[in-house]
């Protein structure tokens, strides 16, 4: 049997060096062709209608005077008369049409008569939810009035987060070609292998008789596994419009209201704690949304699980808003800014350093000594103990300040499978049936195979993006590249072994003691007996090598494993006169298993933080209360950080022997978690009094500012 496990550190060629992107430059010249961009021949153009209330029943529809507008290909009724739509944006109808202008006139010419009905679309006044609220039940561990009656010191606050909602750069949709019992699906998805299935299973049509294409994403962090519903109207569409191709994307407005969102997060806690810091008591009453569905769950102290004495309340508000979908670390975001937050109180009341109490309690964590030397180096790279100074200290109108936060994820490798084949002219090429989300995929399997067969990344072909090719999980969960690497290692091991069996007697040799180093197939220790890659493939004569590698999470075998923690820290500046938050300076520390490439790591580092500088400072659903609209649902007024708000970002992995050892972990998700609770925590450090609800708007630091001078 192959060895199948990572090479040692100090005899990597390419695992764990920083390496440009494979696809770099078709992304920059724009040469890469999203689903979005594609036009396949006699295409049409669907479109949406949707209801403008936030909760009404539909009393007729007539679609008539659009089915008989010229180029109209096909009219399509969602949601008849006699059903109730529950938020605005909801889908009534789709039409086809031979240009997008014509279908969205078709669209108009749709008359639909609607009787309103009551509605709630805000979540953050639970004594307004009436039966909209629906209780988890009360969890208690310990004795926590008790505990609370001997802490030294209690604090209580009230914090939110609100509802943010999905903003891919492509929009949620796909093109869908229905041409007899087959479907050809072009989608924008985090899941080429499985969303043909689930969009067969809608339409009636058995999997393998939809194929799926795509190369390139614009985006999806959780939000694109499904076909969806405006999927398999597309299919349907084309098949009533005679098996012709129809393009079905969302508009942006559609985008923001139906499209997913992260859940909000409301908390009234109470924590004790004793002088020296160390914390006796948890007490949260929460309650959360993430539209009909409710959504959220109770802040258990993130990270500090294991708080003795613990009381949770937790209620889920259904609000008339589209619905949640997965995000980044769905709801860690929000409890690590619940928790630090209150703890960051803790350390104000009790006078003292934020990094000391959280050092303090520590031991209530599963990685004491992961998140103990996190704190020290994160603290070490942003100067917290020079520069950090008791809440609303310094002088002047611009006020500097510090904060902090922790996260923890999983990021185990999904079942991935991986086939390399090897031909008698060299050329070798990888089919595996995953999708690169823009985060380096394709770049990290082309390095673990050049790893294994010792050749360059060009000399390698790599196919992906294909339900042609054995199947790989969806990227969802940082699971991706703990995935693909250990099932690409596995097959071109496999695929090796065999050339090495076709070329030891040609080296006097046996296959065990060959090596493939630098472009040729080697005695291993005797460079002098070697071949060339070419002339070793050609022992093959007319046949190739065509092997396969598993990915079994059940069995990783060392390749991979899962569970990380990183620490965050920020650096602000606030205008107390303004209420503007500037970011000065932020430093992510992550742990981290066996690193493919650090620049993809620290890329996806980077892009985690801009994501929570997003959140922190700029981006809230805003719906209005007297009509259930979705006010800013658009890229104008839904507002998003730009490169002049982001400061700057000094990213540190734990590259070292003992993580090696881990084998691959997915790094997507954590980076994300600890953003918004550390830049809000460095707010209130820097003003002196805590801002409870995110994003930190200047309205909102003012009031807070306001409250406290009053």
């Amino acid at each position: 049997m192959p060895d199948y496990s990572w090479p040692p550190m100090d005899q990597r060629r390419v695992i764990g060096k920083p390496t440009k992107r494979r696809d770099g430059l078709e992304k920059s010249t724009g040469k890469a062709k999203y689903s979005s961009d594609l036009k396949p021949p006699g295409m049409l153009f669907g479109a949406l209608l949707t209801s403008p209330h936030a909760h009404a029943r539909i009393t007729s529809i007539d679609t008539s005077e659009a089915e008989h507008m010229p180029g109209v290909t096909a009219v399509r009724v969602m949601t008849g008369a006699g059903k109730e739509v529950q938020w605005e944006g909801a889908e009534i109808a789709t039409v086809a049409a031979v240009s997008e202008e014509l279908a969205n006139d078709a669209l108009r010419k749709i008359k639909v008569q609607y009787e309103v009905l009551p509605h709630l679309v805000h979540e953050n006044d639970l004594a307004k939810a009436g039966n909209r609220a629906k209780p988890a039940g009360e969890q208690v561990t310990g004795d926590p009035d008790k505990a609370f009656q001997e802490a030294d010191a209690v604090i209580e606050g009230t914090y939110g987060i609100p509802v943010i909602t999905h903003c891919c750069l492509e929009p949620h949709g796909n093109i869908v070609q229905f041409a007899g019992d087959k479907v050809n699906l072009w989608p924008s998805t985090q899941n080429v292998s499985a969303i043909g299935g689930d969009l067969g299973k809608s339409l009636e049509v058995a999997a393998a008789n939809v194929h799926v294409e795509m190369q390139y994403i614009g985006g999806g962090f959780g939000s694109k596994f499904a076909a969806d519903s405006w999927g398999v109207e597309a299919a349907l569409l084309s098949k009533a419009s005679g098996g012709k191709p129809v393009k079905m994307f969302l508009d942006r407005a559609t985008e923001l209201k139906i499209a997913g969102n992260r859940p909000s997060a409301f908390a009234n806690i109470k924590v004790g704690a004793k002088k020296d810091g160390t914390i006796t008591a948890w007490q949260s009453i929460s309650w959360a949304t993430g539209g009909m569905g409710g959504g959220g769950m109770p802040p258990i102290p993130y990270v500090f699980t294991e708080i003795p004495n613990k009381r949770l309340n937790h209620t889920a508000v259904a609000i008339n808003a589209g619905g949640a979908r997965a995000w980044r670390a769905p709801n860690h975001p929000q409890a690590s800014f619940l928790t630090c937050s209150a703890l960051e109180d803790l350390a104000a009341k009790l006078r003292m350093d934020p990094l000391e109490l959280f050092n303090k309690n520590l031991g209530y964590t599963a990685r004491e000594a992961t998140y103990k030397a996190q704190l020290q180096k994160a603290a070490e790279i942003m100067e917290w103990q020079k520069r950090w100074h008791p809440r609303g200290e310094g002088h002047g109108p611009v006020k500097q300040g510090l904060g902090l936060a922790v996260n923890t994820w999983g990021g185990g490798g999904h079942a991935s499978q991986c086939r390399t084949t090897i031909n008698p002219d060299g050329s070798v090429v990888l089919e595996i049936g995953t999708q690169d989300l823009g985060t380096g995929t394709r770049t990290a399997i082309t390095m673990v195979a050049a790893e294994t067969l010792g050749l360059p990344l060009g000399a390698i072909t790599l196919r992906i993006g294909n339900s042609d090719y054995p199947p790989d999980g969806a990227s969802g969960g940082s699971t991706t590249i703990g995935g693909v690497s250990p099932s690409t290692l596995k097959s071109t091991t496999n695929a090796r072994a065999k050339l090495f069996a076709a070329v030891a007697p040609a080296l006097g040799t046996t296959p065990d003691r060959l090596a493939a180093v630098d472009g040729r197939i080697q005695v291993q220790g005797d460079p002098s007996k070697s071949l060339p890659w070419q002339d070793a493939c050609r022992k093959l004569g007319s046949s190739k090598i065509s092997e396969m590698g598993e990915n079994n999470p059940r069995n990783p075998g060392g390749l991979m494993s899962s569970g990380v923690g990183g620490v965050q820290m920020a650096d602000v500046s606030v205008d107390t006169e303004t209420g503007i938050v500037k970011m000065n300076k932020f430093v992510a520390v992550q742990d981290c298993g066996l690193i493919i490439n650090p620049w993809l790591a620290e890329s996806q580092i980077h892009g985690a933080v801009i994501m929570g500088i997003c959140g922190a400072l700029f981006e809230e659903r805003i719906m209005d209360e007297q009509s259930g609209k979705y006010l800013n649902a658009d890229m104008e007024f839904y507002k998003l950080a730009g490169i002049a708000d982001i400061g700057e970002i000094v990213v540190h992995l734990d590259i070292t022997p003992e993580n090696d050892k881990r084998g691959v972990i997915g790094l997507g998700e954590p980076p994300a978690i600890g953003v918004i609770a550390s830049i809000a925590n460095a707010v209130a450090n820097a003003i002196g009094v805590r801002v409870p609800h995110v994003p930190l708007t200047a309205d909102r630091v003012l009031a807070a500012l306001e409250g406290r001078n009053a």
